[in-house]
């Protein structure tokens, strides 16, 4: 098959890049025909709260990516709409995660789909996002129905997705292993290697390390965790707290929490965009990770947990307790407040389990060829609801 991705690669960084490019070289090895169009431009500077938008590192990726996308620019779509409509892929897959590129995506697949050939599938990574915009309904709804089928990564966003549309084929199907990070390292190593980079990092082997990974926003309730870090029963525990990840919000009221609480021996902060050679050492030197999520869809950020084997810790909203079951690969949090933060964690510190063998047998559910096996099953259904709705 000829199978096309709209959305971001290459220069750009982060998760959204890499998923994609990790989803179109699972189809090459599949022996289908693959391409990425990105962009020229993904958001204009005044809308982009991090430092930069571009990855530090070479290219590795195999895939054909194309620059040719400017995400402001209406005859810009018109041209790459009709660019893809006389190149003819079968499938075209356009991951979508907010609103503000509903218009673009919208009218690029409009135009290629005429053809009469090529189906658009979506890849929802969200459909009502974490924090609202006042033009997010009018968007995603000219968005949605210029898709021929959908797929959702949790229950949470399937069930969001019936505001919008209850006709086209949609399927449920988990957000796959990010692989794409290295191969698992020892602890210690992982350890020494960050403590050369950071000194307040501790390499006591006794210590129990904590990890918060990934872009800093108030739904991920980091000030949740800190504040459970401090509570009196923990404090005879030997436990530090890396926070892996640049700040998308002012981080002043995080730095003065943590001297207000007086955990600055306690907690390291990374504020930095975590390049993906040493994305490694954060998971391999860590016994557990902790999602404090307020809020939440799915994340990507399980799924490198996954790959590096490393038990978590998460919140009992969105999908999270549906990728991470409780006491097969770490603890659900059933509420998203800093109490029972604070007993999750004072429970895995009293308990020390072994996640070993349940983690492992769970993140086989968790591979690219699943998703890329749901996204042919929707392809062929597509043709099958047209000829039924007829």
């Amino acid at each position: 098959m000829k199978i096309t991705l709209i959305g971001t690669a290459y220069p750009f960084r982060g998760g959204l890049a890499s998923f994609n490019e990790r989803l179109m070289e699972e189809f090459s090895k599949e022996g289908n025909s693959t391409e990425i169009n990105t962009f020229t431009l993904q958001y204009p500077a005044i809308f982009f709260p991090g430092k930069t938008q571009y990855a530090n590192s070479d290219n590795n990726s195999k895939i054909q990516i194309y620059r040719n996308i400017n995400s402001i620019n209406p005859f810009n779509w018109l041209k790459v709409g009709k660019k893809l409509k006389c190149s003819k892929p079968d499938i075209i897959i356009i991951k979508y995660w907010m609103s503000f590129f509903a218009p673009c995506f919208g009218t690029i697949a409009r135009i290629a789909k005429k053809n009469n050939k090529t189906k658009i599938i979506v890849i929802l990574d969200n459909v009502i996002p974490h924090e609202p915009r006042f033009f997010d309904k009018v968007f995603t709804k000219y968005f949605v129905r210029g898709a021929d089928a959908f797929i959702a990564m949790s229950n949470k966003v399937l069930n969001d997705l019936k505001t919008f549309d209850n006709k086209k084929p949609k399927i449920l199907t988990p957000h796959p292993l990010f692989d794409n990070f290295g191969e698992k390292i020892e602890k210690q190593q992982a350890v020494n290697f960050l403590h050369n980079q950071y000194e307040s990092i501790p390499t006591e082997k006794q210590m129990i390390r904590l990890l918060f990974f990934g872009l800093i926003r108030a739904y991920k309730g980091l000030d949740l965790l800190i504040e459970a870090l401090a509570r009196k029963d923990l404090q005879t525990f030997p436990l530090h707290l890396v926070v892996a990840g640049e700040f998308y919000e002012d981080s002043k009221p995080y730095f003065e929490k943590v001297k207000k609480l007086g955990l600055e021996q306690r907690i390291t902060f990374i504020n930095k965009f975590i390049d993906d050679i040493y994305v490694k050492n954060y998971f391999c030197s860590s016994d557990l990770l902790v999602l404090p999520y307020k809020d939440a869809t799915q994340s990507g950020v399980t799924q490198i947990a996954y790959h590096f084997d490393l038990p978590m810790i998460v919140t009992d909203v969105g999908g999270l307790a549906e990728i991470v079951p409780d006491g097969v690969s770490g603890y659900v949090c059933k509420k998203a407040n800093k109490d029972c933060l604070a007993d999750t964690i004072l429970k895995y510190c009293t308990e020390k389990p072994d996640f070993t063998h349940t983690l492992a047998c769970e993140k086989s559910k968790y591979s690219w060829n699943i998703m890329t096996k749901k996204i042919k099953e929707l392809y062929y259904n597509i043709e099958t609801n047209k000829k039924n709705c007829n």
